[in-house]
Order: structure tokens, then C-alpha cells, then sequence
């Protein structure tokens, strides 16, 4: 194999590449240092130039992919046009679409075991692709009542645990994962039902 990554004097980059997809096929904990470094072209001694050791590699993945989720989700959003409740619904389909497009980033953000307080970098990505989630929880929200308006981290939360186990049980190319309604209506319905038990949707008649 070629050693791309490094006669192009991007080694770090290369081999979060090969973490990458060594990831994708067989999951955070399924692979070696030895073999990310195999799979882009260099010895194992060279990630220790850039690594500190596995762990730090998919940390690297996934303060990555924390970026472009960021960018992916304040996209969707687009500070609650045309409507908080039309943008809102956009944020959930986005989270599907980033988690089958950067399927390695994701397991990495959210399946390794990486805490987002690994690092100072790490943990910045983490609360800024948090804070567009809350945004928009907050927008909704402020129809509400104060009095009856529940925390927005918790509603934030509750969304997030939504769209994960969507992600899990029915966004995954995986045998047997595959339903009669498609990802996106689950999650859509799920979030109406939730919006509705708050008050923010009408009843639906």
C-alpha cells in the first residue's frame, strides 16, 4: 500500500482516515493502532508522532465529526427559518442524514466510550453542535406558558434520545433493521407525539 498520507505530509489526517473506516466495519474497539496504521501506509511507530494511542486517535474522529455535525444541524436550523417548527423538524432530519453520511464519525462521537471532556477541543465541538439543539428547543418553547414551560435542556435531551435510538434500531444498514415506515416518519412522529403532550402542537383531531 502506498504511503499516501505521509508522502503528502498529512500522516494525522490519513490515519484518522483509516480510523475512519476501520470504524465503520467493524466498530471503535474492533481494531488496532497497528492496523489503522497498515491501512494508511505507514509503520506503527509513525502514529505515535501524532497519537497518543487509540483512544486518542477516535478522539480525533470524533471532535471531527462533532464540527461537521455542528455545521450540518446549525444548516438545518438556519437560526428557525421559515418557522421554529418547520426548522426544528429540519434538525431532526439532519441528525438521521449526518449519521448515515458520517457513520464513523458518529459511532465515535457517541459509541466509543470517548468522553466529550477528553479534551478541551473535544469538549468545545460537543457543546457547540449541543447549543444549536438547545437554540431551537429554546425557540419552540417560547410558546409556551412560563409556567408551563419545562426546562430546555431536558426537552433538548429528550430529542437527542429520540433521534439516537431511531439511529440505532432503524437507520443502520444491519440485518433486521428494516421497517415498515421509514426513519425519518418514525422520527417525525415521535417528535409530534412529545410536542403535542407539551402543548406546543394542537391535539391532533
Amino acid at each position: 500500500m502506498a504511503k499516501q498520507g505521509y508522502h503528502h505530509g498529512n500522516l494525522r489526517q490519513a490515519l484518522v482516515e483509516a480510523a475512519l473506516e476501520l470504524i465503520r466495519a467493524q466498530g471503535p474497539g474492533g481494531f488496532t493502532l497497528s492496523e489503522a496504521a497498515k491501512r494508511a501506509g505507514v509503520t506503527p511507530a509513525a502514529v505515535y508522532r501524532h497519537f497518543a494511542g487509540r483512544e486518542d486517535l477516535i478522539a480525533e474522529c470524533a471532535r471531527q465529526g462533532y464540527a461537521i455535525f455542528a455545521d450540518v444541524m446549525e444548516h438545518a436550523w438556519n437560526g428557525g427559518a421559515p418557522a421554529p417548527l418547520a426548522a426544528f423538524g429540519a434538525t431532526g432530519r439532519a441528525y438521521l442524514a449526518f449519521a448515515r453520511r458520517f457513520s464513523g464519525h458518529y459511532v465515535a462521537m457517541f459509541e466509543s466510550g470517548i468522553a466529550p471532556n477528553r479534551s478541551p477541543e473535544l469538549a468545545a465541538g460537543a457543546e457547540r453542535a449541543e447549543a444549536v439543539m438547545l437554540r431551537a428547543t429554546e425557540a419552540l418553547l417560547s410558546s409556551l406558558p412560563a409556567a408551563r414551560r419545562p426546562p430546555a435542556s431536558m426537552v433538548a435531551a429528550h430529542v437527542r434520545a429520540m433521534s439516537h435510538g431511531v439511529v440505532e434500531l432503524f437507520a443502520r444498514a444491519a440485518p433486521g433493521t428494516a421497517g415498515p415506515w421509514a426513519p425519518e416518519d418514525l422520527l417525525e412522529s415521535g417528535i409530534g407525539i412529545y410536542l403535542r403532550g407539551l402543548g406546543i402542537l394542537p391535539p391532533d383531531t
